[in-house]
């Protein structure tokens, strides 16, 4: 598949014009936008969706960032529980984020690039995803 998954972070980076990484993110975005179209999925738009007060607000950023949403297939879901599963034991902490297993499973099952600053359980976890980090 064509594009690249875009994790919430760099969408907050953005979105908030974060002081540390918001230039990077923003490069990062123009860069692979060139390349092919750049999507978020529900697990994404979830997390970023606390920034705004209305989902018209969420809505109208989503667009005038051209992000594309994808659906979460069934194989990426089962596979995300699989992988968290697997997390647990080896004795992963119940605070770890769940979200970040579909992320990467999405990302495995479709054969995407995935733009994050969150690299450790997507090395460990998802070693085929093509990750564009820092």
């Amino acid at each position: 598949m064509n594009g690249v998954l875009v994790d919430s972070n760099i969408v907050l980076d953005v979105f908030l014009d974060d002081p540390d990484w918001g230039d990077w993110s923003e490069a990062r975005l123009a860069e692979y936008d060139q390349a092919g179209a750049l999507y978020i999925n529900p697990v994404v738009y979830s997390e970023i969706s606390i920034g705004f007060k209305r989902i018209e607000e969420v809505e109208s950023a989503i667009a005038r960032a051209g992000f594309k949403m994808l659906q979460i297939p069934k194989e990426a879901l089962f596979m995300a529980g699989k992988v968290y599963l697997e997390y647990r034991r080896k004795k992963g902490t119940r605070t770890s984020p769940l979200p970040d297993f579909y992320i990467g499973a999405h990302a495995a099952v479709l054969e995407m690039a995935l733009i994050t600053r969150d690299t450790s359980r997507y090395r460990t976890y998802f070693p085929t995803v093509k990750l564009i980090t820092p």
